[in-house]
């Protein structure tokens, strides 16, 4: 990009667009003194394009706008899963890509990048309520569901919604340094670095499960999670051996029953955190932990964060 120009940014909005995945960006990088930035928003072609939670999005420019930027963000849509984006935008993506432009995929926008194929091979992210399905529509994607963004260099992606001011804040800290990415966050009032990844948002790290087998075992478990819990007390209660139990959990829950019950744990833990001002060695011996240097070390791998980070987040 020449020295004597604003860096060119191009908002992409398919049909169903977000509307805080749009304006975060358009936001994030309009034009001002501290901002040497041009933003133009577009379509598949210029005019009305239908979006989601009642908006729609007149916009100027068509998939021109792709050829005239440096960097190209791809807002999160209504079901993904169900439909790629038209030829013409996968098209225009690659073109993109080809010619050194950064594609920057905010939520869902993650499955029209992955339809151009641009992230097979690479890691990516999107709204945790979408990972799996991301993650079998285009298996070759390494699909990372605690992140808030991934940064492959040409090609970058973002989780959930909000995290959208994450993944700006950081294409600023690469394009302009700490200072202006730090000015950015005061005037949006958002925190420069989160820390923690997207796992701690999603309401229960313990997944439904695809079957209804051991559904009583699984509640009983639910219920004794400050008691010993291994695979022979819990394949005892379910009558049937080990083995069988644990093949049959992995089919019903996708976890194996230990790792299915330290879940568990951390789901009560997040809830005491949240609801009660037990300290942390208390919350660790209530939900079957042990020790709070127990409690901390599970927490940080299945949540990407501390206690004490998590009940300042979201502690009554």
């Amino acid at each position: 990009m020449a020295a004597d120009r604003l860096h060119r940014v191009a908002v992409l909005v398919l049909e169903g667009a977000k509307p805080l995945d749009v304006g975060i960006p358009a936001q994030v990088f309009t034009t001002r003194s501290s901002m040497p930035y041009e933003v133009r928003v577009c379509g598949p072609a210029p005019g009305l394009v239908t979006g989601g939670d009642g908006l729609s999005y007149h916009v100027a420019h068509g998939l021109d706008a792709l050829d005239w930027a440096d960097i190209v963000f791809i807002p999160g849509y209504r079901f993904p899963d169900r439909e790629d984006p038209p030829p013409a935008v996968v098209d225009a993506l690659l073109a993109a890509h080809a010619a050194g432009k950064r594609l920057a995929a905010i939520s869902t926008g993650a499955f029209a990048l992955a339809a151009t194929g641009l992230l097979d091979g690479k890691r990516a992210t999107t709204h945790w309520h979408y990972t799996r399905q991301l993650a079998v529509k285009h298996p070759r994607v390494r699909v990372d569901e605690n992140v808030l963004f991934v940064d492959e260099g040409s090609v970058l992606t973002s989780a959930g919604a909000a995290s959208g001011i994450d993944l700006c804040l950081h294409i600023l800290r690469r394009d302009l340094g700490v200072s202006a990415s730090n000015h950015a966050a005061r005037r949006l009032v958002a925190a420069p670095y989160r820390s923690g990844g997207q796992a701690q948002y999603v309401p229960r790290s313990v997944p439904e499960p695809l079957g209804a087998r051991f559904a009583a075992t699984r509640e009983w478990a639910l219920h004794r999670l400050d008691k010993p819990l291994t695979l022979e007390v819990l394949a005892r209660h379910a009558a049937v051996s080990p083995r069988t139990f644990s093949r049959r959990f992995v089919e019903d829950t996708g976890y194996t029953p230990m790792q299915w019950v330290l879940r568990a744990r951390i789901d009560l833990a997040r809830e005491l955190l949240e609801r009660s001002e037990r300290s942390v060695e208390q919350i660790a011996e209530d939900v079957g932990l042990g020790t709070g240097s127990n409690l901390r070390l599970h927490f940080q791998r299945v949540l990407g964060t501390t206690p004490s980070q998590y009940r300042r987040t979201f502690g009554g």
